[in-house]
């Protein structure tokens, strides 16, 4: 088996094209339609191979189950990985200054081709932020002590996009943290891939959650607001968004020197969203919206000055509001206790009636303290801003939504 083989250099996903190898006999040309002869990932190769077992004149679905050719597609992906190992070993810089060209190539083989993945396994390279490269062995070493959790998992961080991410990018950097770079077209499924070889491991991107978070090293600081503060705080933020947009809002303490409000992506809806795109068909993940959370940092003094506003603002109306409320859901509690274990025919329709007009009542009056809140939250310029600031670092103000945070910039800086 002769032949000559070459890695070509790919810039888009235009470029990509297979069967640019071809097949010959003593230097009798075969055929060019290597699919199912060769590994797969290797059909992407350009070059010629030349061997006296692969017979003349005969069908491609032939060659396919001919064993002498089965036996060359595995010495070829055996000789691919030994060549590239060689390279590694004796010329290191160079197959660093090489990787970004060869990765794709050597990341398709290793999703689809289990041997392939134990040969790369050696000299497949991870890149971080920075630009260094490392084997999995040396970032794994790298990485351990300081981006192990509380529960014994070792946490990869990686960004898609340096410049979109960089401010959690630049958070995690701040805590010792190393982030990796996964910005390429195979990427979700090469984590995927390494997530199920790597053991007690995970993958996260830097905008998933808030930092303490993803690597969680001790028990969370207790959010210091009661569940019904929280609510109360939820419908002021979700007052002051778009109705078109959603978000789950939760509240962190994340520390008053943190950021007072932090967007960011599920990373299990994100990935499935990523990998559905390069599927033909996309899939149900691929036609549902995006899932944006927004953190809340209740330690933070703007944060804090938002509660303390609420209060002076609304707090009269609300205390009155709950005045009403609270006996309405006592007696609805009852209601349901006493309906309890009951059927429903056995339930007197007077109770039945009370129950309804009580829950309509409480309803009402739920409705107008949540509308109270939400028309507080849609009218303070503090708020607005700071989830803005908040979008602004995760590159999603754009527009008009853009152009009106400007002019509000611009009227809350400007001299008295």
């Amino acid at each position: 088996l002769t032949g000559v083989l070459y890695f070509p250099r790919i810039k888009t996903n235009f470029d990509i094209q297979k069967n640019k190898i071809q097949l010959y006999c003593n230097q009798v040309y075969v055929t060019d339609s290597v699919e199912g002869i060769v590994p797969e990932f290797l059909t992407l190769l350009h070059g010629v191979i030349d061997s006296p077992d692969i017979p003349l004149n005969v069908s491609r679905s032939y060659l396919q189950s001919d064993s002498n050719v089965k036996k060359i597609s595995s010495h070829i992906t055996k000789k691919v990985a030994d060549r590239l190992q060689e390279i590694f070993k004796n010329d290191r810089e160079q197959f660093e200054k090489k990787w970004d060209d060869l990765k794709l190539f050597i990341t398709f083989g290793m999703i689809t081709d289990e041997k392939f993945y134990e040969r790369a396994d050696k000299f497949a390279l991870l890149k971080n932020v920075d630009g260094k490269y490392f084997t999995f062995e040396e970032y794994e070493k790298l990485i351990k002590e300081n981006q192990t959790d509380k529960n014994k998992t070792l946490i990869y961080l990686y960004t898609t996009n340096k410049v979109d991410q960089h401010s959690y990018i630049e958070e995690a950097k701040s805590r010792g943290y190393d982030v990796l770079m996964m910005d390429g077209q195979l990427d979700p499924h090469l984590i995927n891939a390494l997530e199920s070889k790597l053991k007690d491991s995970r993958f996260a991107r830097v905008d998933s959650d808030v930092i303490e978070k993803i690597i969680v090293k001790e028990d969370r600081k207790e959010v210091a607001l009661s569940t019904n503060e929280q609510n109360d705080l939820r419908a002021v933020f979700e007052g002051a968004v778009k109705s078109e947009d959603h978000y789950w809002i939760s509240f962190e303490d994340l520390g008053e020197n943190a950021s007072p409000v932090v967007i960011t992506h599920s990373e299990f809806m994100r990935r499935m969203k990523d990998m559905a795109a390069m599927s033909p068909t996309a899939g149900m993940y691929g036609n549902l919206p995006d899932s944006h959370n927004m953190v809340v940092n209740v330690s933070h003094p703007l944060v804090k000055s938002v509660i303390a506003s609420k209060s002076e603002s609304l707090g009269s109306k609300l205390d009155e509001l709950d005045k009403n409320i609270k006996p309405l859901k006592e007696k609805a509690d009852e209601l349901h206790k006493s309906r309890k274990d009951k059927k429903d025919e056995e339930i007197p329709q007077a109770d039945k009636d009370a129950l309804a007009e009580t829950e309509k009542q409480l309803d009402k009056f739920e409705d107008e303290r949540r509308s109270l809140l939400k028309g507080f939250g849609s009218d303070q310029k503090l708020v607005k801003q700071l989830i803005d600031l908040a979008l602004l670092a995760n590159n999603m103000l754009k527009g008009e939504d853009l152009s009106r945070f400007v002019k509000r910039s611009l009227e809350l800086i400007k001299p008295e």
